[in-house]
């Protein structure tokens, strides 16, 4: 079920740093301005009422004779029509009203707050009849409502220019935020912009010279491992010459069968450290074409004590063949290697919810929680179920993630409950 719309603009709102800052300068805008009218307006109108009142006061007795006694209701009408008053005869002779209480908005409401203050509008004449003025306020009454909306208009104008102003301010944290996305995923050929002399363009300085530094050692680091491992590989290669050399008689071919196969090993870990390398360079380090992921689940586990589930139909990948043989081995030979015995790993390519997922799933013991985010980490063996003993050097599943994430696929490693299942999760077409 999809959330309410204000659920999602409030986790929007926690969400974004310009967003609550124009809040924040909006309710500081009105909470000042309401505090400077509410005290300007009190402040005035004290004043205000004990200057005007002696001049309200003559001009309402002017009125009121002018009216005269007995009340004339020709000169009360002729009053209302020259100004902008109101007038109410109450009286044994004369009652009458210029206008019915619901035609003039707030003028009567206007007299009768005043009636009160020691007759400031209410004068009696001397045959005993009471006159009452008021304010017309028929000709202000649509002028407020024109000023509200301009003052509405003006106040969403000044919104939509603080969010351009603080998004401006801001934008050198989105330059940031998409460079440490590039440089978490390895892309160091595009340095932050800097864009400003201010404190965010310090900090877009210090994260590009953070990265230079990150990538300076990672090369090193790449660079000594491959000239390590290049050098490795003709001393390897004269020791496995001198080894099949030794005789194969008696218990010199003990000696020589486990030098070999420890030669072996040797040249297996040279070879995977070279691959990791290369494939550590990402998507560069891929030759893609059409490749039918069945076609090399058939072919890896051809004559291999696997079962298999390929789900009829999957479209075509771009994918790099020989990177996905090596995945496909990998994980099929991990999966034989620490199985149970009692029932063949299982192979399973099928599609779901648009992706093409690969599953490779042995029935062994498993390994523990714990260590099922370190399990694909170079040279990571548990101790329970992956003893050198059993083979390998701790590079399998690493070279696998490798391959998977350099084809832009989630790699997922997890105990099935027996076993353990890898699943690498490519993106559909």
């Amino acid at each position: 079920m999809r959330d309410p719309w204000h659920r999602r603009a409030g986790r929007r709102l926690r969400h974004s740093l310009k967003a609550r800052l124009v809040t924040v300068f909006l309710v500081l805008a009105f909470a000042l301005s309401g505090a400077f009218m509410f005290g300007m307006q009190n402040a005035l109108s004290i004043g205000w009422r004990d200057a005007v009142k002696p001049l309200m006061t003559d001009y309402v007795d002017r009125l009121a004779a002018d009216i005269g006694s007995p009340p004339s209701v020709e000169r009360a009408r002729a009053l209302t029509q020259r100004l902008p008053v109101t007038v109410r005869i109450a009286g044994a002779q004369v009652n009458w009203e210029s206008h019915a209480r619901e035609d003039v908005g707030g003028g009567w409401r206007g007299h009768d707050r005043w009636a009160g203050e020691e007759g400031l509008l209410v004068r009696a004449t001397a045959d005993g009849h009471r006159v009452e003025f008021g304010l017309d306020v028929r000709p202000w009454r649509d002028r407020p409502r024109t000023w509200g909306w301009f003052t509405l208009a003006a106040l969403l104008l000044f919104t939509l220019l603080a969010y351009k102003v603080v998004r401006r301010l801001l934008r050198p944290l989105d330059d940031i935020r998409a460079g440490a996305q590039r440089f978490g995923r390895g892309d160091f050929s595009q340095p932050i912009p800097i864009r400003r002399s201010d404190e965010l363009g310090d900090l877009s300085g210090d994260v590009n010279a953070m990265a230079r530094s990150i990538h300076e050692m990672l090369e090193a680091k790449r660079a000594l491992l491959l000239a390590i491992s290049h050098e490795l590989r003709s001393p390897i290669t004269r020791a496995r010459l001198h080894a099949e050399l030794l005789p194969e008689e008696g218990g010199a071919a003990v000696r020589r069968e486990a030098l070999l196969r420890e030669l072996q090993e040797m040249t297996d870990l040279v070879a995977e450290l070279l691959e990791s390398e290369r494939l550590g360079r990402g998507h560069a380090a891929l030759h893609r074409e059409e490749v039918a992921l069945a076609e090399l689940v058939r072919e890896a586990t051809r004559g291999a004590a696997v079962a298999t589930e390929v789900e009829p139909g999957l479209p075509a990948l771009q994918l790099d063949r020989a990177r996905i043989r090596l995945l496909l081995r990998n994980l099929v030979d991990n999966a034989l290697r620490h199985g149970a015995g009692t029932q063949p790993p299982r192979v399973r390519v099928a599609r779901d919810d648009g992706a093409i997922v690969l599953a490779v799933r042995d029935f062994g013991p498993g390994v523990e929680d714990a260590a099922l985010r370190q399990l694909a980490e170079p040279f990571y063996r548990p101790d329970v179920s992956r003893e050198r003993a059993t083979g390998g050097v701790g590079l399998g599943l690493y070279l696998c993630r490798l391959v998977a994430q350099a084809h832009g696929a989630a790699f997922t490693v997890r105990n099935a409950q027996p076993g353990l299942e890898v699943e690498v999760r490519f993106p559909g077409r």
